[in-house]
């Protein structure tokens, strides 16, 4: 498969989410689509600096377009304070030691009015009030996401993490976490860990780590 190449659908039956999760999509409200990118030997401990860069890309033309509040939820979610207005599903692919190419799953919601029974979501017209084109949000974001991309073998990958963290939903403030077995509790999101773990402070001040599947955040 050459690149840039991007698949785009205009009708999602059946979205796929992180965790299982479903996605929810309208024919000419949203977009859906998926991108592939090589990635020119970058080492396989460096999978998240995928799910930070495509994450980062896609929260800087949103902010552009006047979206408030906009923050990375952990691991990719994209939101507009406490609404989730996009989702992402990245699936690398390993050759040895390295990351051959990546997959990478895009949901945004733009001019949807209405989302029933999801009092969570939200789409960029409901949050900013204005209708947008969809064809240019599109290709604002596939723009970005492939120029932060390429990006990833010459940058400095702290400037990236920095970016991310700054842009990191509750980042620093109290918030509710729950357990796959359902036992909640409170903490403090202090970042992520180089291989994409989530860090959260206790109430005790211990730090522990979390991988995607081990605790959710509740808002």
């Amino acid at each position: 498969m050459l690149e840039p190449t991007v698949v785009v659908t205009q009708n999602q039956l059946s979205g796929r989410g992180q965790m299982g999760n479903s996605w929810v999509s309208r024919q000419g409200q949203s977009l859906t689509f998926s991108m592939f990118k090589l990635c020119k030997g970058l080492p396989a401990d460096r999978q998240f600096d995928i799910s930070m860069a495509v994450s980062i890309a896609i929260a800087r033309v949103i902010s552009q377009l006047n979206t408030p509040k906009v923050s990375v939820k952990w691991p990719n979610d994209i939101m507009s304070a406490k609404k989730k207005i996009g989702g992402i599903l990245i699936e690398n692919v390993l050759e040895g030691s390295t990351i051959k190419y990546a997959i990478i799953g895009i949901g945004l919601n733009i001019n949807n009015e209405a989302f029933h029974h999801l009092p969570q979501a939200a789409s960029l017209k409901m949050v900013t009030g204005n209708t947008f084109n969809v064809e240019e949000v599109f290709q604002k974001i596939i723009t970005e996401v492939f120029k932060t991309l390429e990006d990833l073998s010459i940058s400095n990958r702290e400037n990236l993490k920095q970016e991310y963290l700054q842009n990191l939903f509750q980042i620093d403030k109290i918030s509710v976490f729950e357990t796959p077995n359902g036992k909640r509790f409170n903490g403090i999101v202090k970042g992520v860990s180089p291989i994409g773990e989530l860090l959260v402070s206790a109430e005790d001040e211990s730090l522990h780590k979390f991988q995607l599947k081990e605790v959710k955040l509740i808002y």
